[in-house]
């Protein structure tokens, strides 16, 4: 299973929601004494050649961001430019390609730190939206010593966007129900047919190389970073690539790719089934006859999940004339979940409506946004960005013969959220038919010789199990864990106490004692 933000990745970014309040993160009281920096290695053999080495000597041109009047003082303080890397490393003096950058600068100048590099996860939401629109979710100690800067990697955003299916084509492509139509394969076609040149190009590893360019363009001596989901995978490996480089490094939702795909799957699906089981059966115990799952909290789940199986059969159509099937529902369903039970109340108005009444538009309305589809009906490119990365990324998809037993577990273990299509839930992406994929195989990253990293898991987390948490800090050589008790992904919004431990370490260099727990707010 490749590292993601969501179950299914939202073009919004969903790794940045609002947060009520202007967040005052204090210091925490549970953490030890300040950790000192490791001496920078000064022999940056990376950069050896003069065209590299040019790249890193660049200079940023930061301007007001595109469609800025300065009207809106929230938005004026945000600068934006490009940042030229290699398209192939192998080559730096050949082809190039611009990084779309943004920054917002420290409120407390007399006493910046320096640059702090933030990734939203995906694969393939934006960083630059994540900055420009979101930065006061960072008020604070955060904001107030380090410049923000957000980056669109590779494939996403404004960084050589990777769009592969046309709009009627994704619309097919997200809603069928047809167990032949070999969605890896139609998707794998047309990104080479648009973009054979790329896709060889925008693995992680390729990503952590743009970080390290940008780390040198900000003139940082290291790289202090706060990834989310997927970004905790993109800061592992700048770690593992550039161990003498990093700095503060804190990676929320932990993923790991030290074991195959098809047990990342399997875990990851248990997850999700938890989550999902917990939902119905909340509605059950809560709403009582007034549930549209009904009043049996042990019933409830099974109910909820034959609804959503049996669109397959009986699609319910809307008053534009589309259509909700099993796929999009589960699609629907699922991503919701990936909130935990802040998300509860919402979906259960959504789904009510199609259960009671078979009135599919609030479902098909919350399948839209998972899907990144707009009233007009265009797709962004998020969803492909996902595919492109992840297969990019490895490692290999399973064998027919390993993908057998895998099958059977998953039902054993997950029968409800995997029934509808078990190899497409236990595959996401599907890489088999990719025309471009990593040789590398699962392993642990170690990064010996890099200074501390904070990583933080939670313990009901239906999209990065806390189990990988645990993995990736273990595997470490200096990784440090952070657990926050709670459900939904990632810990950073949903805890002050997180919030709290990410501030001491990332202004002052204090990580929490080991064996830490915070509560959810």
């Amino acid at each position: 299973m490749p590292p993601i933000t969501s179950r299914f990745p939202r073009s919004s970014g969903r790794a940045v929601p609002a947060l009520a309040a202007v967040l005052a993160l204090a210091l925490s009281s549970g953490c030890t004494g300040g950790v000192a920096r490791p001496p920078l290695d000064e022999r940056v053999a990376a950069t050896a050649t003069p065209a590299l080495r040019a790249l890193y000597d660049q200079h940023i041109d930061w301007q007001p961001c595109p469609g800025d009047d300065g009207a809106d003082p929230d938005t004026a303080v945000v600068r934006c430019a490009t940042l030229k890397v290699p398209l192939d490393y192998a080559d730096p003096g050949g082809r190039t390609i611009d990084v779309a950058v943004t920054e917002v600068p420290a409120a407390d100048r007399e006493h910046r730190l320096g640059a702090l590099l933030l990734n939203p996860g995906g694969p393939g939401n934006s960083g630059v939206k994540m900055v420009r629109w979101g930065w006061k979710n960072y008020q604070g100690p955060l904001h107030d010593r380090y410049d923000l800067v957000g980056f669109d990697p590779r494939g996403t955003g404004d960084t050589v966007p990777v769009q592969c299916l046309d709009d009627s084509t994704r619309d097919e492509w997200d809603a069928t129900d047809d167990p032949d139509y070999g969605r890896g394969r139609v998707l794998a076609e047309a990104c080479e047919a648009r973009h054979a040149d790329l896709l060889p190009h925008l693995g992680t590893r390729d990503t952590a190389r743009d970080l390290d360019v940008l780390r040198g363009a900000l003139g940082e001596r290291r790289l202090d970073f706060l990834g989310f989901s997927y970004g905790t995978h993109l800061g592992a490996r700048y770690a593992e690539e550039f161990p003498e480089r990093t700095g503060r490094l804190v990676l929320d939702g932990a993923v790991e790719h030290g074991v195959p795909t098809a047990r990342l799957g399997i875990e990851q699906a248990v997850a999700a089934e938890d989550g999902f089981r917990a939902f119905a059966a909340d509605c059950a115990t809560e709403d009582g006859d007034s549930c549209p799952f009904g009043p049996d909290p042990a019933a409830a789940p099974q109910r909820l999940a034959r609804f959503l199986d049996g669109l397959r059969e009986h699609p319910l159509r809307t008053a534009d004339g589309r259509t909700l099937t099993a796929a999009l529902g589960w699609g629907a369903v699922l991503d919701a979940l990936a909130d935990g039970h802040q998300s509860w109340s919402g979906l259960r108005d959504a789904i009510e409506p199609a259960v009671t009444r078979g009135d599919g538009e609030s479902l098909l309305a919350l399948a839209d946004s998972v899907y990144g589809r707009g009233e007009d009906g265009r797709y962004q490119s998020v969803a492909d960005a996902f595919a492109a990365i992840s297969c990019a990324d490895g490692p290999p998809p399973p064998t027919d013969a390993e993908l057998r037993p895998a099958l059977a577990e998953l039902a054993a273990r997950a029968p409800l959220t995997t029934g509808h299509d078990p190899t497409g839930t236990l595959l996401v992406p599907d890489c088999r038919a990719w025309p471009y994929r990593s040789p590398e195989l699962p392993q642990p990253v170690r990064a010996p010789g890099s200074a501390p990293v904070l990583v933080i898991g939670s313990t009901g987390d239906p999209v990065t199990p806390y189990a990988w948490a645990q993995r990736l800090a273990g595997g470490l050589e200096h990784g440090v864990l952070l657990t926050r008790d709670g459900d939904g992904h990632m810990a950073y919004y949903r805890s002050s106490c997180v919030r709290d431990a990410v501030a001491a370490y990332l202004v002052d260099g204090r990580l929490p004692e080991a064996d830490t727990h915070c509560a959810t707010d």
